[in-house]
């Protein structure tokens, strides 16, 4: 058996892959950051380079 430990961020157009143990869970999905869990209600981006969202 494999038990999954990371998973794309849930925000859709974000390409963050995050640890389970360190994501933020909101609803049953798990994001990389705050921005991302509150759908990016402030505009601000999850701010980790690279990543466009």
């Amino acid at each position: 058996m494999t038990t999954v430990t990371q998973m794309k961020c849930a925000c859709e157009p974000c390409l963050c892959v995050v640890n389970l143990s360190d994501a933020i869970e909101k609803d049953g999905k798990h994001y990389c950051s705050e921005a991302c869990a509150n759908g990016h209600q402030s505009g601000d981006g999850c701010g980790h380079s690279g990543c466009g969202c």
